[in-house]
């Protein structure tokens, strides 16, 4: 009885297996769009992202990548990026850009590269000049500025649409003149969904209500959808290779590292310093911007200078140190950018060594064997030199051989001593014969009937 169930249990399991193969199959040849966002700041981490993306959506056969863009921008290194990933997939994937709500500065230059654009009715694009990347908000110098302008008209050009590249001009230039759009002189064109479907701008190639509307549009209302989400890994590395947090993460681990030098033991400023390091590596690893080499080069200056504290001469910290520097340096992606935040991040940590030896010197373990910071005065009680007349006439044994200096036994006390000129083996008999400060005279000594 029980193995006749057994056997039906099984005949029903098969059954169900060979019922669900057709299904599997329908679900790997069904149409798919993957639907990618680009949101917050327009930053290198985005980049792998949609590395990522781009990868997935092309292993899985999908007939569009659609993306969702709301962003105010960003940098513009890392917008070109993204622009060169487009360009380089292949033409069966087409790219589809959705500006709902903002496609702002860079992300009005990644909209322009796709195949076609798409706005929601209260989308916006364009405002694309370039500024300067230390948050003040100010216009790049001008040889940014007029490479950032030619790259937008490329961008308007990219896709083969017939979008007139004097307004992607005009949205990074403010001296193009297009009072029609509300961009006199002195002002930056931004487009709405409306005017950017106008056939003399041809920005757009419809407005939608919703994603689904888009779909409707393109005509992949039955399409899978497949949304990508940025992983927790990448969103730690979107937030550590933004240029503004890059500076900030080698300073803290400068700080860190001055201040364990000057602590005993290993505690909070080492950790700090590691943690720093540690996630700047860690990011740029996982953006892409780093690769092994950079990591395995900072291991070796780690384990140059730990081997300075068993090794004389300093060479051995000083090639540590350098190799640590041309690590970062080379995680970075940008080697200017990078090479003026490790000179941050150095000047940072001498105006800290310099506070602590100023305001904390005294009361710091390391300090006062790094630094003299006591003077060895009279006053303290330290002489430059100790007399020892009373030494003279003295009978010691040599306990080294003297060539001609060594050191000497005299009641148990180790004296180092120089003959005045004569080899004295070890074990015989001296006397000291002269006292000047520190050097002390001696000669061998013959007892009365020595030969």
């Amino acid at each position: 009885m029980l193995r006749k169930r057994f056997m039906a249990l099984l005949l029903l399991v098969l059954f169900l297996s060979a019922m669900t193969v057709p299904f599997g199959q329908a679900d790997a040849n069904a149409v798919k769009v993957y639907k990618v966002p680009i949101t917050n700041e327009v930053e290198k981490g985005l980049h792998a992202f949609l590395k990522r993306s781009f990868k997935e959506a092309n292993e899985a056969g999908a007939k569009a990548v659609v993306l969702e863009i709301n962003t105010l921008g960003g940098f513009i290194d890392a917008a070109g990026q993204i622009g060169s990933l487009i360009d380089e997939q292949p033409e069966d994937l087409k790219i589809i850009a959705y500006i709902n709500d903002r496609a702002i500065s860079a992300g009005a230059y990644i909209a322009l590269r796709a195949d076609d654009i798409y706005m929601s009715p209260m989308g916006k694009i364009g405002a694309a000049q370039a500024v300067k990347g230390d948050s003040s908000g100010k216009a790049a110098d001008v040889k940014t500025q007029s490479y950032w302008v030619a790259d937008m008209i490329s961008a308007a050009k990219s896709s083969g649409h017939k979008r007139n590249p004097k307004y992607a001009q005009a949205m990074a230039d403010p001296d193009v003149d297009l009072p029609e759009y509300n961009a006199g002189k002195g002002k930056l064109l931004t487009l709405t969904a409306s005017q950017a479907e106008e056939e003399e701008v041809g920005y757009s190639e419809g407005t939608v209500s919703s994603f689904d509307d888009l779909l409707r549009k393109i005509g992949l209302e039955h399409a899978e959808v497949v949304t990508t989400k940025v992983t927790f890994a990448e969103s730690v590395a979107r937030i550590i290779t933004n240029p503004v947090v890059v500076p900030i993460l080698l300073s803290i681990a400068g700080l860190g590292l001055v201040l364990e030098l000057y602590s005993p033991g290993f505690g909070v400023p080492g950790t700090m310093a590691l943690t720093s390091l540690g996630l700047f590596f860690f990011g740029h690893l996982v953006a892409g911007l780093a690769g092994y080499e950079a990591l395995i080069l900072f291991i070796i200056g780690v384990g140059l200078i730990i081997a300075e504290f068993f090794l004389a001469g300093g060479i051995a910290g000083v090639l540590g140190a350098v190799a640590i520097v041309v690590s970062i340096i080379l995680a970075g992606g940008n080697p200017m950018y990078m090479a003026i935040s490790v000179l941050i991040a150095i000047a940072i940590a001498v105006i800290g060594m310099v506070i602590i030896m100023k305001f904390f010197g005294k009361s710091l373990h390391l300090l006062n064997k790094m630094v003299l910071m006591d003077a060895t005065d009279t006053e303290s009680g330290y002489v430059s030199n100790v007399n020892r007349p009373e030494l003279i006439g003295k009978i010691a044994v040599a306990t080294t051989t003297l060539r001609p200096s060594g050191t000497v036994n005299l009641d148990g006390e180790r004296i180092d001593v120089v003959s005045e000129g004569s080899y004295i083996e070890k074990g015989k008999d001296v006397m000291i014969v002269k006292v000047e400060g520190s050097r002390i005279v001696v000669r061998e000594y013959q007892k009365k009937g020595d030969n």
